[in-house]
């Protein structure tokens, strides 16, 4: 099966789980327009390369892993998105939940993501108890407190912020689960798989400030400038244009380092140079200086 489809296979399973019987439709309907369509999907891409490299011996558990992880990050977007936060009209070029649905329906819809997230790892026990719990585990220490995405956006509200400490949590945490999630659902360590998730993380989190500060809004398909807006830490500011770019390329070369040894080691590494590429803005040569 070709990867595109097992991932969005896997996620349309996890939400049947959200589906039918006495569900409220609308509610219902907003978690599906929350998901679908997606967008670049590279979290659980990034997992399923990972569990590939390790073996993949049981691939229904990468399978709920990935779309555990995928939906979390939606739900992220969600509530990211909410007045009280970004106050963000559009998202994947579409209104925002809470402006199609409504602000309590958004709140609602980012929970019961998050909800059905776990559900969908827990139910894997049936499977493997063990790699089950170890992979709850992770994705529970990436999205909470003290080092999760929640503490990334609670970092946001602090009178001083650790730059190095607001990344981690606000944009790497995901991508160290997708990294240790693929590798435990393969029967590896996940401890030797931080370092790669956290590179692409940091990757991630500074071609982002990059597209803010560069691209219009009509190009992401979200509001663009809403570092400066909001007057939040950012890779641009600190560095300016070139130095980002610069530190963008550094962190990108450490990642293809760090990748632990491991069977498809090669075939990893050629991944992480395609998404690579991916991720680096598209703007003209001139405007990076």
């Amino acid at each position: 099966m070709p990867l595109t489809e097992r991932i969005e296979t896997a996620i349309a399973n996890a939400l049947s789980l959200a589906q039918g019987g006495q569900a409220p439709s609308r509610l219902a309907a907003a978690i599906e327009y929350a998901t679908l369509p997606g967008g670049a999907r590279i979290r659980p891409t990034i997992l399923f390369s990972v569990a590939a490299a390790c073996g993949d011996d049981k691939p229904d558990l990468a399978n709920a892993a990935a779309a555990a992880l995928e939906l979390m990050h939606c739900a992220s977007l969600v509530h990211d998105d909410l007045p009280c936060f970004d106050d963000a009209d559009i998202r994947r070029g579409k209104a925002s939940v809470h402006r199609a649905f409504s602000e309590p329906l958004a709140v609602l819809t980012g929970d019961s993501l998050i909800i059905l997230a776990f559900e969908t790892l827990a139910r894997t026990a049936e499977i493997d108890e063990t790699r089950a719990a170890r992979m709850i585990l992770s994705l529970t220490r990436r999205t909470g407190m003290p080092n999760g995405i929640c503490a990334g956006q609670g970092w946001e509200s602090e009178p001083h912020i650790d730059l190095g400490a607001y990344h981690r949590s606000k944009t790497a945490a995901l991508f160290v689960a997708a990294t240790e999630l693929g590798a435990i659902s393969a029967g590896h360590d996940p401890e030797p798989w931080y370092d790669l998730g956290a590179l692409i993380g940091e990757a991630f989190q500074v071609a982002d400030d990059l597209r803010d500060a560069l691209m219009d809004t009509s190009v992401l398909g979200k509001p663009a400038g809403q570092d400066d807006l909001h007057g939040r830490p950012n890779a641009v500011a600190q560095l300016g244009v070139k130095g980002a770019f610069e530190r963008l390329s550094d962190i990108l070369a450490g990642a293809i380092a760090s990748i632990p040894s491991c069977p498809g080691e090669a075939a990893l590494a050629e991944i992480v140079r395609l998404k690579a590429q991916s991720i680096m803005p598209k703007v003209p040569a001139r405007n990076r200086a």
